[in-house]
């Protein structure tokens, strides 16, 4: 019987999931979603980019990660029939010092993430909670962690610390990055279809939900927009993104707001839903015509266009630019907008080229090459996981 991976990304009310042949290079079979785990509970699922699946549950169905998991199983078992599981490999947000590369997992290691919780407070339960549910239904299974930070692992102290007392961040309080599964991939593809020059001075720009963007030297991160937390840096959903953290002190000193209070806004009433009053998705932003959703769009590019410019003085210059993640690999305009007025720095948009989302949107008379490249973490997530499991059985 073929072996599988199967490969799971669990959000607070989600549980994203593909399955994988355990070959060299992994060959996807299914993916999908469930969405709104605990109240109204909706799967999507893909084969070979033919949706199989697409229906609200009952809420009973997937109450939680493990119910979710079964209705998962389900499917697979449905569209696949018979699947041998040999591997489950998990999205984890965050590694922290420790863990600076995929991991197999034992009860060890899994204290050790679920330690650092804390510092992904949105995500890491979640994450934890995806595993333990995996552990339940595919006990004989290697289970592997990836984390989100560990491409990040690479940058220079300087890019890594804050400018606190040298214990704290002895401590771990220090610059961390993350999105780094999709940076590994969109890096990867540009090894393909980039020249050799092209490569050396690299931006990639992961724009959906969540946002980040991340500076590249030869295929290593050397800096990252976001931090200590997935709330720092460019505008996202509903995160805030930079912020000076006087406004922190002030609002517990002044207005009397607690910590989780504090915390609800910053992650859950913030960044475009926050600005505009209206939603976190772009498309219905820029839908609305509101002059508030049109700030709120105006905002998110400008701490881009900054970012891009402080990571191309970083750099020492830019030889690319890759686009990706939901906005960045779908929104026509939000690219024209990043990109418009860097001539000085050597972008030119092709606008017919970018409208028509071709995998180079720049001119051919740009000196810096622009890139729209989908990302896929699952497919990272599958190639570790691969990996891991080659050396298990080599043991």
């Amino acid at each position: 019987m073929v072996q599988h991976i199967l490969i799971l990304n669990a959000g607070s009310s989600s549980i994203k999931f593909a399955l994988f042949d355990a070959a060299p290079e992994p060959v996807e079979h299914v993916r999908g979603q469930i969405e709104g785990l605990g109240s109204t509970p909706h799967l999507e699922a893909q084969r070979d980019g033919r949706k199989i699946a697409d229906r609200k549950l009952d809420p009973r169905e997937a109450t939680d990660h493990d119910a979710a998991l079964k209705v998962v199983l389900d499917v697979l078992a449905q569209t696949i029939g018979r699947i041998a599981i040999a591997a489950v490999g998990h999205r984890v947000v965050h590694g922290g010092t420790a863990f600076s590369e995929s991991i197999a997992l034992d009860e060890a290691k899994l204290a050790a993430i679920e330690g650092l919780s804390p510092l992904a407070p949105l995500h890491q339960p979640h994450n934890l909670a995806g595993i333990r549910a995996a552990q339940q239904s595919f006990p004989d299974a290697l289970q592997v962690a990836c984390f989100d930070t560990a491409f990040h692992r690479s940058h220079p102290w300087v890019s890594d610390a804050y400018a606190l007392p040298r214990e704290l961040y002895d401590q771990g309080i220090r610059r961390y990055g993350f999105h780094g599964l999709s940076y590994e991939y969109v890096s990867g593809c540009l090894k393909q279809i980039a020249s050799r020059d092209e490569q050396r001075r690299v931006v990639i720009l992961h724009l959906g939900n969540g946002a980040s963007m991340c500076a590249l030297r030869d295929g290593q991160s050397i800096a990252s927009s976001m931090g200590f937390t997935a709330l720092d840096g460019l505008a996202m959903g509903t995160r805030c993104g930079q912020l000076d953290p006087g406004v922190v002190l002030y609002l517990m000193q002044q207005k009397g707001m607690s910590a989780g209070a504090i915390e609800d806004l910053l992650y859950h009433r913030s960044g475009l839903k926050g600005l505009s009053g209206l939603s976190q998705d772009m498309r219905e932003l820029e839908a609305a015509g509101t002059g508030e959703a049109a700030q709120a769009i105006d905002y998110f590019v400008d701490r881009i266009r900054r970012e891009l410019g402080a990571m191309a003085a970083v750099l020492s210059g830019l030889d690319s630019v890759a686009f990706c993640a939901g906005i960045g690999e779908h929104d026509v305009r939000v690219r024209e907008q990043v990109c418009r007025g860097f001539e000085w720095l050597g972008i030119e948009l092709d606008e017919a080229r970018n409208r028509a989302g071709e995998t180079v949107i720049s001119s051919d008379r740009s000196r810096v090459r622009v890139f729209v490249i989908p990302t896929n973490e699952e497919l990272m997530i599958a190639r570790h996981a691969t990996r891991l499991l080659s050396t298990s059985r080599q043991r």
